[in-house]
């Protein structure tokens, strides 16, 4: 965990007005004064990455209290693992398959603790009213919504594709499969959310008929 993924350096992430080699210099040279120990690039390399750490941990998990928690789990890895990269790959691309592995350790406790309090509670999956739910949802809502019921695998390669706009290669380094494995995911979470949207629009629009 945490080791540099490999493959040639990638296209970074454009901030503001510097130009995408301005970036990729200026968190490669963070990066390797944080592996000399400075703590204010430490900083300086956390502000950069913050949000995004951040969105991917929410896509990834679901829980905006868990993406948080990742974010600083992420930092203090790539503290303790600065001097472990080797420049083969983005730093961006680097950072976000810690958060990668991360996610996973987090969603690993989750399930052993599901399975732990299986005796002791039974959920009620007919507590939640659909309808109810989705009442009064704008389309960024109704997108949000769809976005959770896709499983780990193919919101995270969403996510990837088109929040992080990272090419397959990279998106297939930070998840640690081949190329063609995130091409489909990222093919069957597309007509997932088609599915789910159209689905959303089209019970609005019937509960909109009966209204009138």
């Amino acid at each position: 965990m945490g080791e540099d993924p490999g493959g040639p350096a990638d296209r970074a992430e454009p901030t503001g007005g510097a130009t995408l080699s301005q970036t990729t210099a200026d968190h490669r040279r963070l990066l390797a004064e944080v592996a000399e120990g400075s703590e204010t690039a430490l900083v300086e390399l956390y502000r950069a990455f913050e949000q995004r750490i951040y969105a991917f941990g929410l896509s990834r998990l679901n829980d905006s209290a868990a993406a948080a928690d990742l974010v600083n789990e992420v930092m203090v890895e790539v503290w303790k693992k600065a001097d472990s990269y080797q420049g083969r790959s983005a730093v961006s691309t680097w950072i976000l398959g810690i958060a990668h592995h991360r996610a996973l350790d987090e969603i690993r406790r989750r399930t052993r603790r599901t399975f732990e309090e299986l005796d002791a509670r039974v959920p009620d999956a007919r507590a939640v009213d659909p309808t109810a739910a989705l009442e009064g949802l704008a389309d960024r809502e109704k997108v949000q919504a769809c976005m959770e019921e896709l499983s780990d695998a193919h919101r995270e390669a969403i996510h990837l594709a088109f929040f992080e706009d990272l090419s397959t290669r990279e998106a297939a380094e930070i998840a640690g499969c081949p190329q063609n494995t995130v091409k489909t995911r990222i093919y069957h979470a597309k007509a997932a959310l088609k599915r789910c949207l159209a689905g959303l629009f089209a019970s609005e629009d019937a509960e909109g008929a009966s209204d009138a």
